[in-house]
């Protein structure tokens, strides 16, 4: 048997598991693949312990070139998805792991492809929450390995939370139910503030109209937090939906503006657009990108002191995507905070967060609605400089039509 021929031999009947398999170029220029640890003529495992390990796991291990075909797997993944290494190795992760996002969003193929991330920013992924093959739930973490010979590997670990999301649906619809109880109450209570103020009841002194009118903004907070939890309980249960269409940034953008206008002049903050021409026409749900663009206008505003300014800007950034990004020159995140931000109700202990309140939701539902477009959220930020969010939304091209 020739060399090559005996190393498919070791792929194709070796037990999953046994230890992942790395591509090895031939003299002829052709790759094989070589299980690592499988075959006495294969360097010595210097850690036995590490392949019982991954054998013996409940956690699903994988292993991916960087052309995200499938390299090896260990008996766990066999066993959750019910695959055999026979069938699974060399094929590409699309036609088997499938991964698609809580709301069913099929990430293969986009931006937002945990694989494609990790390869392109050279850095792990943790903690991705993830349905895999037909209805497997998991936290998975993605792990770049670089080998010697340039090339790049990626490790995909998945642990199974069907059982944990059970208990979370209970508890989401239970926050939901009171959720919606105090609703009813708060909209009525808003609703007869604004008959006092309007003079429907007699008329009101200014010390009067000014007290009112601070608990009539305490009431619309407390409405605001309220939607903002069943919009996330919703989403935790799946059910999240948008509803995409032709949409001009432009106009989306002055909508925001006008809306946030009397916030950013209290502040003394500038809000400015730039914005190229011809306009991006996005394929987006506008209601839900409003909300996006007001969140981290809202944040920026906040977080930007007297004469600073907020600016809302657009730039290409593939053929599928355009890139949109909010710019403030305010105080910066605080190291500590960074790996934080997204988090729900994340609380910073900064002074500066002190002062601004927010109950840590506004940046995780711009996350969650941007990934449901299929795009990617991140930031850039320098203490006392500012701070820039961008994020990737859908370019129109036609697919309404």
């Amino acid at each position: 048997m020739s060399k090559r021929s005996h190393k498919q031999t070791l792929v194709d009947e070796g037990t999953a598991g046994a230890g992942f398999v790395a591509p090895i170029k031939e003299a002829d220029g052709n790759h094989a693949t070589e299980r690592i640890g499988a075959s006495p003529e294969t360097k010595p495992c210097k850690h036995p312990y590490l392949e019982a390990m991954v054998a013996s796991t409940s956690d699903a291990m994988l292993a991916l070139d960087e052309h995200f075909h499938i390299l090896d797997f260990n008996p766990a993944l066999g066993t959750t998805l019910g695959w055999s290494p026979e069938k699974a190795i060399g094929r590409r992760c699309s036609e088997l792991l499938r991964c698609r996002n809580l709301n069913r969003m099929e990430l293969c193929g986009t931006s937002s492809c945990p694989l494609v991330r990790v390869l392109e920013q050279k850095q792990p992924l943790p903690n991705e929450e993830l349905i895999i093959g037909d209805t497997c739930e998991v936290s998975a973490s993605v792990t770049p390995v670089a080998l010697g010979n340039g090339q790049q590997q990626v490790v995909f670990t998945a642990r199974d939370v069907s059982a944990l999301k059970v208990a979370n649906r209970v508890r989401a619809n239970f926050v939901s139910m009171v959720s919606h109880e105090l609703r009813t109450p708060l909209n009525s209570v808003n609703g007869f503030i604004d008959l006092l103020l309007q003079g429907h009841m007699g008329d009101l002194n200014a010390e009067q109209k000014k007290y009112l009118g601070y608990a009539q903004e305490g009431v619309q907070q407390l409405m605001s937090i309220v939607e903002d939890i069943l919009f996330m309980t919703r989403s935790d249960v799946g059910q999240f939906e948008i509803k995409q269409q032709e949409v001009n940034f432009r106009v989306l953008a002055k909508q925001v503006v006008s809306g946030l206008e009397p916030q950013a002049r209290k502040a003394g903050v500038l809000i400015s657009k730039n914005i190229p021409s011809p306009t991006p026409m996005l394929y987006v749900d506008p209601q839900r990108m409003k909300q996006v663009l007001n969140n981290l206008v809202t944040n920026a505003i906040k977080f930007t002191p007297p004469e600073g300014t907020v600016t809302i800007g657009a730039r290409p950034y593939n053929d599928q995507f355009v890139m949109i990004s909010v710019t403030d020159t305010g105080y910066g995140i605080p190291l500590e905070d960074r790996q934080h931000i997204f988090e729900r109700f994340y609380q910073s202990n900064h002074n500066q967060q002190s002062k601004m309140g927010g109950y840590g939701l506004g940046l995780s539902i711009a996350k969650l609605i941007v990934e449901q477009h299929g795009g990617t959220i991140d930031f850039d930020t320098t203490l006392n400089k500012g701070t820039t969010f961008y994020f990737t939304a859908p370019l129109y091209r036609g697919q309404s039509e």
